[in-house]
């Protein structure tokens, strides 16, 4: 089981990005799928989170402004941000659980996370 994020870069205020993660390993999907963001001295915090039926979870802070989608075909879990704001610097993760998750943005809740991708806003 692999997760692989890319899109990660740096971008003034204000401005977008969108991030992609590409599952592999096993022929079934997810059942719930997140983005987390850690910062350097914080804590990893989550982003989004979308479930099997799409239903969606978002924290405060980007609501409005973070989307998260996910192509089952490809099984591909993307994350749009716009209006970007310093406090988006962070590393960027993928995560994936098989099972049932009670707390999308909980990454205890996660069994299986990507290696990152950077983003810096300034």
């Amino acid at each position: 089981v692999q997760l692989v994020e890319s899109g990660g870069g740096s971008v003034q205020a204000g401005g977008s990005l969108r991030l992609t993660c590409a599952a592999s390993g096993r022929t079934d999907s997810y059942n719930v799928m997140g983005w987390f963001r850690q910062a350097p001295g914080r804590e990893r915090e989550g982003v989004a989170a979308i479930d099997s039926h799409g239903t969606t979870t978002y924290a405060d802070s980007v609501k409005g402004r973070y989307a998260i989608s996910k192509d089952n075909d490809k099984k591909i879990l993307s994350l749009q941000m716009n209006s970007l704001t310093p406090e988006g610097t962070a590393m960027y993760y993928c995560a994936g659980n098989y099972g049932t998750i009670y707390l999308p943005l909980r990454r205890a809740e996660y069994g299986y996370w990507g290696q990152g991708t950077q983003v810096t806003v300034s």
